[in-house]
């Protein structure tokens, strides 16, 4: 059964940093690429970041610079590494992972960029 549980979201001012983290289980995580979305307050949700299994990564232009995505294969989890944050930034953030033809989605963890 696969499950996905991220963490580390918060409340945090313009221009500073949080990392999310998700831990995986239930497959074998070192083989499927891994994804963070987000979605903020009316809008569809957006892909952020995308990590494949070696490592290769790409942003959605709006994080390039910013947002860094790594993966830590012995302890199934995968990071989002969030620098330089704006309130355009506060969204619900939600890792992903799309196997077999099927998505599957953590639980969610909200970041607020707020002064």
């Amino acid at each position: 059964q696969v499950q996905l549980v991220e963490s580390g979201g918060g409340l945090v001012q313009p221009g500073g940093s949080l990392r999310l983290s998700c831990v995986a289980s239930g497959f074998t995580f070192s083989t499927y690429p891994m994804n963070w979305f987000r979605q903020a307050p009316g809008k569809q949700r957006e892909l952020v970041a995308t990590i494949t299994g070696g490592g290769n990564t790409d942003y959605v232009d709006a994080v390039k610079g910013r947002f860094t995505i790594s993966r830590d294969n012995a302890k199934n989890t995968v990071y989002l590494q969030m620098d330089a944050l704006k309130p355009e930034d506060t969204a619900v953030y939600y890792c992903n992972l799309l196997r077999l033809g099927l998505g599957y989605w953590g639980q969610g963890t909200q970041v607020t960029v707020s002064s």
